[in-house]
């Protein structure tokens, strides 16, 4: 015979249960369906309309008071969370913070009027988290705004999210003790060596952190907030999946500074933005090295579409840092505005030390002012200051194939295309239709290495 005493806990502890079930808002996914010349899986993200919202003031933030606002926004961060889904609140005004780690099943949701700005100083964004440096994983300082394994994310608004810039400016410059520190990366990323011992944070070393990293990920969008200055990349979705990109406004003139680098992510839509950029404006890049070619990953089935670029060095990029491969990429209707500062509309870059591959690349209904260089570029010698700073370890040419242009225009240019492929490995199936220049200053087509080129 069952006591009375167990039957009564039993029911408490039941009670408990539903009662917990009850109090905890749930966080559905909505489905985007993309057209895209391959097969594009629908891309699922966050719907947080129905969850419930938490004010930082409620939390403790005050105007002006770094500590208290950066407080107030991660414990409502953590109550969101804790609930299983919320909407954290940045209301308007300026609000000076440090650091913001996401946790699963947050919305961060900055109304009109409502500017993060985020301190210059490095303390601020340690202790040191997992991230990576133009492609090598390592220990490094804190993204502003960072995800590590979340789930159901999104930054949302009418609001700015801003760097203050004073000491990321000084960290622009290369001197000697920087090369060091990225030397001694390259060879523990080479030679696979464990996280714990790629240590970048010390007096020297000064590797800027990304404004937001979405570092393995999912279910995540952002849309309609603009992005004022950063210390390196802007948004950098890593080993991501089904990321949404959307109305955004992204303006960053420093050095490194991309507007978006998806790398070794998959199922990402990049829609009616406007970038502004001192590097290039999207930059789709897969990890460099052993790396990369352990974790196995592509970037892949992105979409870029409803664009705008003001400046930049390339409306999109591929590469360098590309060992993973990059695969289905589909760039439609976007426009480089007259007077941009920019080198191609798409560039695909390598180097002998990549590997990877790149194929299935689609631009279509793109137009463009002047060009300092050419429309279609692509390079296999590409290594900056890399070529002298270290050897080649690993000698991995990287496949590049598939590449369609289509209804694409611009007024001067040097080149319509100019490939450089490598001869023990040419580059393959370039096709060209309807892709022209007002004013063409060198050459139409500038090519070494390349079979089967068509140009209709």
């Amino acid at each position: 015979m069952i006591k009375k005493t167990t039957i009564g806990l039993v029911f408490f502890l039941s009670v408990i249960f539903l009662s917990f079930k009850k109090n905890q808002a749930s966080v559905p996914l909505t489905e985007v369906i993309v057209k895209a010349p391959f097969e594009m899986p629908a891309i699922k993200i966050p719907e947080f309309s129905n969850c419930k919202k938490f004010s930082i003031v409620d939390f403790g933030a005050i105007s002006g008071d770094k500590i208290k606002i950066s407080n107030a926004i991660n414990k409502a961060i953590d109550k969101a969370n804790k609930i299983g889904g919320g909407i954290v609140v940045i209301p308007k005004g300026e609000w000076l913070t440090g650091k913001i780690h996401f946790k699963s099943n947050v919305n961060l949701h900055l109304e009109k009027g409502a500017v993060l700005l985020f301190s210059e100083d490095p303390k601020d964004y340690l202790p040191a988290v997992n991230s990576t440096w133009e492609g090598y994983e390592c220990l490094n300082y804190s993204p502003l705004v960072y995800a590590y394994q979340c789930k159901n994310i999104a930054i949302t608004g009418e609001g700015e999210l801003k760097a203050k810039m004073d000491v990321w400016t000084e960290w622009f410059k290369r001197p000697k003790p920087h090369m060091e520190s990225l030397k001694r990366l390259y060879y523990l990323a080479s030679y696979d060596k464990p996280m714990k011992e790629r240590m970048m944070v010390n007096d020297t070393a000064h590797l800027r952190p990304q404004f937001i990293q979405f570092n393995r990920c999912t279910n995540i969008l952002m849309d309609g907030i603009s992005i004022t200055n950063s210390p390196f990349w802007s948004i950098h979705p890593f080993l991501s999946k089904d990321v949404v990109l959307r109305n955004l406004k992204v303006y960053a003139h420093g050095h490194n500074n991309d507007g978006v680098d998806p790398e070794m992510s998959q199922n990402v839509l990049i829609e009616n933005c406007v970038f502004d950029q001192g590097d290039d404006a999207i930059a789709i890049k897969s990890g460099c090295g052993k790396n990369a070619w352990k974790l196995n990953t592509p970037s892949k089935n992105i979409v870029i579409r409803n664009c705008t670029v003001k400046n930049g060095h390339q409306l999109v990029a591929i590469g360098s840092e590309l060992s993973g491969g990059v695969e289905n990429v589909f760039i439609d209707n976007c426009n480089v505005v007259d007077g941009a500062k920019l080198n191609h509309l798409l560039f695909i870059k390598t180097n002998e030390r990549r590997g990877g591959y790149v194929s299935n690349i689609y631009m279509s209904n793109v137009t463009s002012g002047k060009i300092d260089q050419g429309i279609l570029g692509i390079e296999t010698d590409v290594l900056y200051q890399w070529r002298d700073l270290v050897p080649t370890i690993e000698r991995r040419f990287t496949p590049i194939k598939n590449i369609h242009l289509e209804n694409v225009s611009a007024t001067n240019v040097k080149f319509i295309s100019r490939v450089l492929g490598q001869k023990e490995l040419p580059v393959e199936n370039v096709f060209l239709k309807n892709v022209k220049a007002t004013e063409i200053k060198e050459k139409d087509n500038i090519h070494e290495n390349l079979l089967n080129f068509v140009n209709n």
